[in-house]
């Protein structure tokens, strides 16, 4: 639209000035300087020439006045027609000095223009990269944030698992535990017992009574032979091989149970580990989640 503008005032302009140079033409040529030169017996003489060449000069510019829609060509017209001879010249003159500066002028603000819009359309271009950039940079910004809340949903799912688990274990090792302590009572109650029985029988048969012969009188006529009990030498070393026996499944389930207490600890101490690191990867990739979020509002 500007160059269009600009091409329609050059070409007004040219014909304002071309029809400036041809009234002055007019009014400045030979026949107009003779008037000056003639002697006061010719002054209507003339008066009637410089008025005819006045009236020449006017219906040029009035008829380029007409042409171009120039309203200060009309005015000139007007001027010329109407004015003394020399106010005519010096009109014309600066109408054409004046027309040479307004010239003069809009090229120089056409050029300041063109720069402009040179600068504006550079400008135009590197905000449109920078625009596509801080697309790209907002896509990427919501990808990680999307990337981030799943992590930290992952994270909270597997920290409130190790804890259930935990709470679990501790919950069997409670059970082991009791488990542990009635199988110890029980040994020891079975071997308290079978000791206190053992007692008793060696106390009746004594350590050696499977290998001696019964001392005192022989029994009176009528009675059989009495004999102790063959069979209680056997009774008693059952008796200590089922305390044995007690004793050593004691022993086993003190083992059993340090054992699996020892595997409790590791697997709290394991586990606290596990969670304490989970929940500092929470906390950072939830700092750097905040961080994505403020940059996208900067960005978008």
């Amino acid at each position: 639209m500007t160059d269009g503008e600009w091409e329609q005032r050059q070409k007004t302009r040219a014909l304002e000035m071309e029809a400036c140079s041809k009234a002055l033409a007019i009014l400045s040529g030979d026949d107009a300087h003779d008037l000056f030169t003639r002697t006061f017996n010719f002054v209507q003489k003339t008066s009637e020439g410089a008025s005819v060449r006045r009236t020449e000069a006017s219906a040029l510019l009035s008829e380029t006045a007409r042409k171009v829609e120039s309203p200060r060509l009309a005015a000139l017209a007007v001027q010329v027609k109407l004015d003394a001879f020399t106010k005519v010249k010096k009109a014309i003159d600066d109408m054409v000095a004046a027309l040479m500066a307004e010239k003069a002028d809009e090229i120089k603000h056409k050029d300041f223009c063109v720069d402009e819009f040179n600068k504006n359309q550079l400008e135009t271009e590197r905000k449109e990269r920078e625009k596509a950039d801080l697309i790209a940079k907002s896509e990427d910004l919501e990808m990680q944030i999307d990337g981030l809340k799943k992590a930290l949903d992952t994270l909270a799912t597997e920290i409130k698992e190790s804890q259930i688990q935990m709470k679990r274990a501790g919950e069997d090792r409670e059970k082991q535990n009791k488990e542990f302590q009635m199988v110890v009572a029980d040994q020891r109650a079975t071997v308290a017992l079978l000791a206190k029985a053992k007692a008793s029988m060696e106390e009746f048969y004594g350590k050696q009574a499977l290998m001696q012969e019964p001392a005192g009188p022989p029994p009176p006529a009528g009675f059989d032979e009495y004999k102790k009990n063959e069979q209680s030498g056997g009774v008693m070393g059952m008796m200590q091989s089922i305390i044995d026996d007690a004793k050593s499944m004691e022993a086993e389930a003190i083992r059993d149970e340090e054992d699996a207490q020892k595997a409790y600890e590791e697997l709290v101490k394991e586990t606290n580990a596990s969670v304490e690191q989970k929940q500092k990867d929470s906390i950072n990739k939830q700092e750097t989640k905040a961080k994505c979020e403020s940059d996208l509002v900067e960005a978008k």
